[in-house]
């Protein structure tokens, strides 16, 4: 086990960009439909995540096979640099986004939940499935959180990559300071 965690913060170090899958990993995968209205659950753990990593330098990005308005908006709340939605090869993003952000793929980390992310998953420097991924998914990663989707994996990963990069003690000690 310490070798695995060994080579998962060897990996986490080199991230710099965060993408995701969102249906399954930013939520717990059920959709809801409110008056036509697509409705969408999102953790405010994660959430909080998501901004404590943009806080310490980490970019942000998703890529979802669906489209829809309560992505768009929590993409944003979040300030999110990339946004992709309606994408059923999802590489071609991946491809797209490294180059724009001068990145290797050893910089990336996705997370990811269904076959749809096998090949990101298979192609980034570290690969993440949720609690709740289907088996294929789980058995080709670096790493399998404990949560699953939408109730806290991807705050679980945030704070792993920003302990293997040193930032996380002091996110803490910000946080105990006295004003």
């Amino acid at each position: 086990m310490a070798a695995e965690q060994t080579e998962f913060q060897k990996k986490a170090r080199r991230v710099k960009f965060l993408l995701m899958d969102v249906d399954g990993v930013m939520t717990d995968g059920k959709i809801t439909f409110i008056r036509g209205e697509e409705v969408k659950y999102f953790d405010t753990k994660d959430g909080v995540g998501l901004v404590l990593a943009r806080m310490n330098g980490l970019k942000l990005g998703l890529i979802s096979g669906r489209t829809s308005t309560a992505v768009t908006e929590r993409a944003r709340s979040l300030g999110m640099e990339e946004v992709h939605q309606g994408i059923l090869h999802k590489e071609g993003v991946l491809q797209r986004i490294a180059k724009k952000y001068r990145l290797e793929y050893e910089n990336i980390c996705y997370m990811g939940d269904d076959l749809i992310d096998l090949g990101v998953l298979n192609a980034v420097g570290l690969s993440v499935a949720v609690a709740d991924a289907v088996e294929e998914v789980r058995g080709n990663v670096d790493y399998v959180t404990e949560r699953p989707g939408g109730r806290g994996a991807v705050r679980e990963v945030v704070e792993l990559i920003l302990r293997a990069q040193g930032k996380w003690g002091k996110i803490i000690k910000k946080y105990l300071e006295r004003e």
